[in-house]
C-alpha cells in the first residue's frame, strides 16, 4: 500500500514557463457540485495536510439521539462469538441526560456508532438484521450517518445496516445518509444499485448536484471514465443543471482520478462545444493536474493558455507552482520562483513555506528547510500544525528522530497539536529504517494521546510492518485492537494480512480472512486470490481453493439488490 506521508502536499506546477496547481478540492472530500457556487467565488489555498485514507460526506452531524433516563438500560447486547473467537462482545449505550451539550451529544453519537460497529464488524451480513434488533438501538438521522461512514470500507454490511435502518418507526433517511451508503457501495463497484438509490432519492426530493458528483468520483475511481461522464450528463434527467463550478469539479475529480489526459480532452470538447466558459480555477485545476503527472510539457501549454486568455498568476498560482517543482524535485527552481514572486511584490502565504520545508526536508536538505522555516517566522507567520508536521517529516528524512520528537514537545508546549497525522510521519519513516520496536513503542503510545488516536491508516501500517517482517501475530494483535476500537479493515490491510499468513502457512486463518473479506463485500484484488490460491494448492487444498475462486467470482458477477 502506497502511503502519502508528507503533511503537505506538493501541489503541482506553474509558472510562466512551467506551471502547476494547487489542489482547489481536498481530494478525498466528495465531489462539491454546489449550484451555490458561483465563478467569481474566492479562491483559496487548500490545507497541506495530507488526505486521510477514508472520505468524509457531508457536513459535521447534528447533535442527536436524546434518550429517556427510564431507557438507562438498553442497548445492552452479548455478541455472537466471531468466526476469529473473538470473545463475546458486552456493551452498553446509556441515555442522555436533559444537561447534555450539543458538543457532548455530538461525543454520544460517535460513542454510539463505534460500538454498534464493534458489533456488527464481528457478524456476517445476514446476521445485522438480528443483532440490531436484538440491541435495543434506537436510531436518529446522526448515528445513521456516523455508523454509515464508519462502514464505508464495508459496503454489504452498510447496505444492510442502512435496510435496517429505514425499517424502524419514525424514522426517514436524509440526503447525507444516502450519499455515505452510494460512497460504500461505488468503493465496490455497485452501481446498479447506486442509480436506483438515485431513484430513490428523487422520489423524496432528496437529490443534490453533491449526490452526481459522488457518483462520478466513484465510477472514476474505478477506472470508468465513459461512465463517469454519462453519470455528470445524466444530471439534466433529474432536473439539475450543471454550472461552471460543477464543470471544474468534474475536471477536477477525474485528474485526480489519475486520468489527467482525459481531463485535458473533457476540458478540450467542453470548451469547443461552448458548454463552459473557463476561469482561472478551470486553469489552475488542469495546471495541478499535470504538475502531480510530472509532465512539463503539458503544464506549459495549459500555463501558456491560461496567460493568453487574459488570466495572470496570483499567490494561489506561484503556490502551485512552488508545489509543481518540489513534486518534479526541482527544488533550486522552487527557490526562484519564490524570490520571483517576491520582487513582483506577491506575499508567500505559510502555505508555501510548507510546501518547500516539505520538498527540501524530502530531499535530505534539512538546514534549508530549516532556513525557510525561520523565514516564515520571522515575516510574521505563527507555526501552524502542518508547519510543524513538515519539519518533523523533514528531520524523520535525515534520521534525527531525536529532534523529530523535540518538535513534537515544541508543539505540546504550544498547544500546536500533535495529531495522527505528526505520528504517522514519524511512523513511516520508522518502519522505512527498519526500526520495528520503535515504531510499535510509538503506536502503542497515540491510544493515550488525546487526538492522535490511531487510524484507518495507522492501523494498515502496523498490520503491514509486522507481516512484512513475518510477525504475523503481532498483526493480529493489532487487528484485534482496530476490531475492539470498531474500524473496519479496509482492502490493503485484509492483502497484506492474508499473505503474511500465507507466507506462514497458516491458510485456515487465511481462508477465515478471505471469507470475511468477501462477507464484508470487500473485493480482493486479482493478485490477493492469485497469492491465495498458490498457497492452497502447494498445501494440497485444491477443493478449497476452487471454492474461494467460486465465492469471489459471484460477488464480482452478481449485483446486490437492496
Amino acid at each position: 500500500m502506497n502511503h502519502c506521508f508528507m503533511c503537505a502536499r506538493l501541489l503541482p506546477k506553474s509558472t510562466k514557463h512551467s506551471l502547476s496547481l494547487i489542489p482547489l478540492y481536498h481530494h478525498h472530500h466528495p465531489l462539491k457540485l454546489s449550484s451555490s457556487s458561483s465563478p467569481s467565488s474566492i479562491r483559496k489555498e487548500p490545507s497541506c495536510e495530507c488526505p486521510r485514507s477514508s472520505p468524509t460526506l457531508g457536513s459535521p452531524c447534528p447533535p442527536t439521539v436524546r434518550r429517556n433516563a427510564s431507557e438507562a438500560n438498553r442497548y445492552r447486547k452479548v455478541c455472537q462469538k466471531s468466526i476469529h473467537g473473538v470473545a463475546n462482545t458486552e456493551f452498553y449505550v446509556g441515555p442522555a441526560t436533559v444537561n447534555e451539550t450539543p458538543a457532548s451529544d455530538s461525543r454520544r453519537v460517535s460513542e454510539d456508532a463505534e460500538k454498534i460497529c464493534v458489533l456488527l464488524s464481528n457478524q456476517p451480513s445476514s446476521k445485522v438484521t438480528f443483532c440490531l434488533d436484538k440491541s435495543g438501538v434506537q436510531v436518529s438521522p446522526a448515528l445513521v450517518v456516523e455508523v454509515l461512514k464508519k462502514l464505508s470500507n464495508a459496503g454489504m454490511l452498510a447496505l444492510a445496516f442502512f435496510r435496517w435502518a429505514e425499517t424502524q418507526p419514525g424514522f426517514k433517511h436524509t440526503t447525507e445518509s444516502f450519499h455515505c451508503l452510494i460512497e460504500a457501495l461505488g468503493k465496490i463497484k455497485q452501481f446498479r444499485l447506486v442509480w436506483s438509490l438515485v431513484d430513490s432519492m428523487s422520489v423524496l426530493r432528496l437529490l443534490t448536484k453533491e449526490t452526481f458528483g459522488l457518483i462520478v468520483r466513484r465510477y472514476a475511481r474505478a477506472r470508468k471514465i465513459k461512465e463517469a461522464i454519462d453519470a455528470f450528463e445524466r444530471m439534466w434527467k433529474y432536473g439539475l443543471s450543471p454550472e461552471l463550478s460543477d464543470y471544474n469539479c468534474l475536471i477536477d475529480t477525474i485528474s485526480k482520478s489519475k486520468h489527467v489526459a482525459e481531463a485535458q480532452e473533457i476540458f478540450n470538447d467542453m470548451k469547443r462545444r461552448k458548454r463552459f466558459t473557463p476561469d482561472l480555477k478551470t486553469y489552475t485545476i488542469l495546471l495541478e493536474a499535470w504538475g502531480k503527472d510530472r509532465d512539463l510539457s503539458e503544464m506549459n501549454s495549459v500555463y501558456a493558455e491560461m496567460l493568453d486568455a487574459g488570466f495572470e498568476p496570483d499567490v494561489v498560482t506561484y503556490g502551485i507552482l512552488i508545489n509543481a517543482f518540489c513534486k518534479s524535485k526541482k527544488h533550486d527552481e522552487a527557490i526562484k520562483i519564490f524570490h520571483e514572486m517576491e520582487v513582483k511584490g506577491i506575499k508567500p502565504s505559510p502555505h508555501i513555506y510548507c510546501s518547500l520545508i516539505n520538498g527540501l526536508g524530502s530531499d535530505e536538505r534539512l538546514n534549508e528547510a530549516l532556513a525557510f522555516f525561520e523565514l516564515s517566522k520571522a515575516r510574521g507567520f505563527a507555526p501552524e500544525l502542518p508547519t510543524y508536521n513538515a519539519v518533523v517529516g523533514a528531520y524523520c528524512s535525515v534520521l534525527q528522530f531525536e529532534n523529530a520528537f523535540r518538535v513534537v514537545d515544541d508543539m505540546k508546549s504550544f498547544s500546536i497539536g500533535p495529531n495522527a497525522r505528526t505520528y504517522e510521519i514519524i511512523l513511516h519513516h520508522l518502519i522505512k529504517a527498519k526500526k520495528t520496536e520503535e515504531a510499535y513503542h510509538i503506536f502503542q503510545k497515540m491510544s493515550g494521546e488525546p487526538g492522535c488516536e490511531p487510524e484507518i491508516n495507522t492501523y494498515s501500517m502496523m498490520v503491514s510492518m509486522f507481516c512484512t517482517n513475518e510477525r504475523v501475530d503481532m498483526a493480529l494483535k493489532v487487528w484485534k485492537q482496530m476490531n475492539e476500537k470498531g474500524i473496519l479493515p479496509c482492502m490493503h490491510m485484509f492483502s497484506s494480512l492474508i499473505n503474511g499468513l500465507c507466507v506462514e502457512n497458516r491458510l485456515d486463518e487465511a481462508c477465515r480472512y478471505f471469507q470475511e473479506m468477501l462477507d464484508k463485500g470487500i473485493r480482493p484484488p486479482g493478485q490477493l486470490y492469485g497469492n491465495l490460491k498458490e498457497a492452497l494448492i502447494e498445501g494440497g487444498k485444491r477443493d478449497v481453493a476452487i471454492s474461494m475462486g467460486l465465492k469471489l467470482d459471484r460477488l464480482r458477477k452478481m449485483p446486490l439488490f437492496g
